[in-house]
């Protein structure tokens, strides 16, 4: 689904088999995502998982803004709810129960993953990401009080074993067997949200100075309702709480949330993102690309560090979840040591490439202890290589698209040293084929599909 222009008032975009209806919302107008999801059963008949939809923060484009689905899945890197607001879009719904006139086999291959992911013992299954927050404490690879630091003495109060304390019962996405979604509910305090997972306990927990799992609950529950990213609102947040000298502040904390959501006071300075901020508030600007960074530090893991600066959406952990193979708990096989880039470019070259192709195929990146690169190849009816090949091709035409822009080696940079960088950056573009300023030559996009003409 596409959609072009601005609609003159806000409107929500019916999807149906029979066709597309437009519908003016004025009653939707700053409505909270929560209200809109009532108002679709209402009036609609239908549930949240039949709808995305912004919450205030993308009708006032709010650069974090989210676009939200089944009221507290978020798709929040990068500012989509705030593209949605500036077209007066409220939010899209789905219905009706046509299938395509396709048969598709799916190989026993299919079910066996299911299998595997729904009997294996997994702590994922019980403390979502944050079960990796305390290796992650350990090795000094947390980002702290605004990235000052990389260890927080708090951890036990964010950590997975806090969590899943408040966990009330199993979670997990449509037509998922592997059940790793965290509903949460504090009884005392009657908060009920979905999570925090790790990058948000980080961004509000530990970047904050934050070490009560209820207050992060409460930032990741207020920016659900916002229809905010978890992890920019928390490092801006924590930009300012350094400015202001406030670490550790819960109340100012959520008040900033919510005056971020609705453009009000200081909030509409910090709805405008780390980066075009932190000089007003006289703190480092901690990102790449403009993207605020998520935990896993570079500092301690120099392939993920290469791996932000190379990402086409900016400080994207999960653009090649390269973190996975310098934490030696997650891949003990294909571990890799955490300091130096010793074949570390060619490997994220890799990365990405795999990364690419997951999300394009809409594969969760939790599969890697399920899905290895002969079944992922079993899986779409051709061999690894070629899938390699297929997502070379959309990274280079992402990074095509962003030179188009006026993107080069100078956006690649870090806001911190690492001993190698530079030569380590240029080894990649060496094996992208790019040039030395990290540009795309007209050559590797001629005749791969979706590519726009130089001048368009």
């Amino acid at each position: 689904v596409e959609f072009t222009g601005e609609a003159d008032e806000l409107l929500a975009v019916h999807v149906r088999p029979d066709g597309v209806e437009f519908e003016p919302v004025p009653d939707l107008e700053q409505a909270e995502v929560p209200e809109v999801t009532e108002y679709a059963e209402s009036e609609w008949g239908l549930e949240p998982e039949n709808l995305v939809c912004i919450g205030p923060a993308g009708e006032n484009l709010v650069r974090f803004a989210s676009v939200m689905t089944t009221e507290s899945r978020a798709f929040g890197r990068g500012g989509l709810g705030a593209v949605m607001g500036a077209k007066n879009l409220k939010v899209v719904t789905f219905a009706g129960d046509a299938a395509p006139d396709v048969e598709i086999e799916f190989p026993s291959e299919a079910m066996d993953v299911h299998r595997e992911a729904a009997t294996s013992d997994h702590t994922m299954k019980r403390q979502g990401t944050n079960a990796g927050a305390d290796y992650a404490n350990s090795v000094e690879a947390l980002p702290t009080r605004y990235f000052s630091e990389r260890q927080f003495d708090g951890i036990e109060g964010i950590n997975g074993d806090a969590v899943e304390s408040k966990k009330y019962k199993k979670g997990t996405c449509s037509q998922c067997a592997f059940a790793c979604k965290l509903p949460t509910r504090d009884e005392e305090s009657g908060i009920e949200t979905e999570g925090p997972e790790y990058e948000t306990s980080m961004a509000f927990g530990s970047n904050c100075d934050v070490d009560d799992v209820v207050a992060v609950m409460k930032s990741n529950e207020l920016c659900d309702r916002l229809g905010l990213d978890t992890i920019s609102a928390g490092d801006t947040i924590a930009a300012y709480l350094m400015a202001e000298d406030e670490f550790g502040n819960v109340d100012l904390i959520h008040e900033l949330v919510e005056q971020i959501g609705y453009r009000e006071g200081i909030g509409d300075l910090l709805a405008e993102g780390t980066h075009r901020v932190h000089d007003q508030l006289g703190v480092h600007d901690w990102t790449v690309k403009g993207m605020e960074f998520p935990a896993h530090d570079g500092r301690h893991l120099h392939g993920q560090g290469l791996s932000f600066a190379t990402s086409n959406r900016g400080a994207d952990h999960m653009y090649a979840s390269f973190y996975a193979i310098e934490y030696p708990y997650v891949h003990k096989s294909k571990a890799m040591p955490p300091h130096g880039f010793d074949d570390k470019p060619q490997r994220l070259v890799e990365k990405e490439n795999h990364n690419a192709v997951l999300d394009s195929g809409v594969v969760c990146k939790f599969s890697r202890d399920f899905i290895d690169e002969e079944t992922l190849g079993v899986l779409f009816d051709t061999d690894y290589d070629h899938l390699q090949e297929i997502g070379s091709n959309i990274v280079t035409l992402e990074r095509h698209f962003n030179n188009q822009r006026g993107f080069d080696r100078s956006d690649d940079e870090l806001p911190f040293d690492i001993p190698g960088f530079p030569h380590a950056l240029s080894d990649y573009y060496e094996i992208r084929g790019w040039s030395e300023e990290g540009v795309v030559p007209e050559s590797a996009v001629d005749g791969v599909s979706g590519a726009a003409p130089a001048d368009d």
